[in-house]
């Protein structure tokens, strides 16, 4: 191959920065890639631009190098005697193919070693992210389909590229993930290190957000839940290999990157949802908060204001989700964890939820106005069938997140 290069001289000092090697494939998302680059120079990390040639069609190496301050190659020819071809991948404490086309994706799968980025991929010993780009017919391709598992059996994560606009007129899945979602699964993947992606090859199903029950075209009974602690399980799932079914209730957030997104909005869509995904599941976490109640009727026009008191309002139950997912698994060893926010009497509350409802683990959270609800820490106490009892303290949602898939990957049956 022949070498397509431009050097900015030495490159900047990486003491103390986490490495990071950005591969770019040749499709037209290539420009999107900038935007991530972004978002990992400027937080600290020392990134290093491994574009294919086919990637410099779309941007050029002025452009890589520009932005990460690092030299920039295609090929093994180049700066020969510092072996980039070897030390890239060996020095690397991440590497990130954003996009990942279908050819580089089969080029990886088999080892093909042809150019610095292939090259690279087969020296890395660090944690791998691919965010796959590219029109939703090649994505589907049996062959790719096959590229993708392969790699993923290897602990490579492989995100689900997203559904949208397309090359051209075209719209389907296959859209490279928003940056900002491929940069956080990034971060979430390197903080993991070297340790082992213990959910690789389990599929969870993760609800998140909260329902809303309709009175009318215009108000609904609700609740205060934002969907932040349902969306880092999925997010955290991901960086631990996992494939992600993420059933959303009215929330306003940005799609986890790699996740199935399936979006409901009442708790009665949430358990359609939640049973046609439970299935394929080898893990269930209801995260979600699920209206207890409903009204009995929904006005068909919106009720207006009238002099006299109002009528009150006749509710009546929701399906118990958790307790049915919980009763009638829908195989052998899933496992099916629940939410409990409480306000008062915390442990005895959640005691006798765990009980009634059935399930292998209940995270049991005491919430109010400025707990829990739309904040981006949480506290919980994990209680377990099995007797067990876990204090995670105070902390970030993605650290309750990973606390909680620490308790079911440890409950799986291999």
């Amino acid at each position: 191959m022949s070498g397509t290069g431009i050097s900015t001289g030495s490159p900047a000092a990486t003491s103390g920065r986490p490495r990071v090697i950005l591969g770019v494939a040749g499709g037209i998302a290539a420009y999107k890639s900038c935007e991530l680059l972004r978002l990992l120079t400027e937080s600290g990390h020392a990134v290093r631009v491994v574009p294919t040639a086919g990637a410099l069609r779309f941007v050029g190496a002025a452009t890589w190098a520009a932005l990460s301050g690092e030299p920039v190659h295609t090929d093994v020819w180049s700066d020969v005697e510092q072996v980039p071809h070897v030390r890239l991948g060996q020095q690397a404490d991440l590497v990130v193919v954003a996009p990942a086309t279908a050819d580089l994706i089969a080029r990886a799968a088999i080892g093909r070693a042809d150019d610095l980025l292939t090259a690279t991929l087969l020296t890395a010993r660090c944690p791998v992210l691919f965010a796959p780009a590219m029109h939703t017919e090649m994505w589907e391709h049996p062959a790719t389909q096959a590229n993708v598992r392969t790699l993923r059996e290897r602990g490579v994560v492989v995100l689900d590229p997203a559904i949208g606009r397309l090359t051209g007129a075209d719209t389907g899945r296959g859209r490279l993930p928003e940056p900002s979602e491929i940069y956080d699964a990034a971060m979430l993947l390197l903080a993991r290190g070297h340790q082992p992606l213990d959910l690789l090859g389990r599929h969870v199903v993760v609800s998140a957000g909260g329902t809303r029950e309709p009175l009318d075209p215009v108000r609904y009974l609700g609740n205060r839940s934002s969907g932040r602690q349902g969306y880092a399980l999925a997010r955290t799932a991901i960086a631990r290999g996992a494939e992600v079914t993420l059933v959303s209730a009215n929330v306003a957030l940005p799609e986890p990157a790699g996740v199935k997104l399936v979006r409901v909005r009442t708790a009665e869509d949430l358990r359609r949802a939640m049973l046609d995904a439970a299935p394929a599941a080898d893990a269930i976490v209801m995260a979600a908060a699920v209206a207890d109640f409903r009204p009995a009727e929904r006005a068909e026009h919106k009720l207006k204001k009238a002099d006299r008191d109002p009528d009150p309002v006749a509710l009546v139950r929701n399906p118990d989700v958790l307790a049915e997912l919980s009763r009638d698994r829908s195989r052998p060893g899933q496992i099916v964890v629940g939410f409990a926010a409480e306000t008062n009497d915390v442990l005895a509350n959640g005691r006798a939820k765990l009980a009634a409802k059935g399930c292998d683990l209940l995270v049991v959270n005491e919430v109010g106005e400025t707990r829990a609800f739309e904040t981006p820490d949480n506290a919980a106490t994990v209680l377990g069938a099995d007797g067990s009892v876990t204090e995670v303290p105070l902390g970030s949602k993605e650290a309750l997140a990973h606390a909680v898939w620490d308790l079911v990957a440890a409950r799986i049956p291999d």
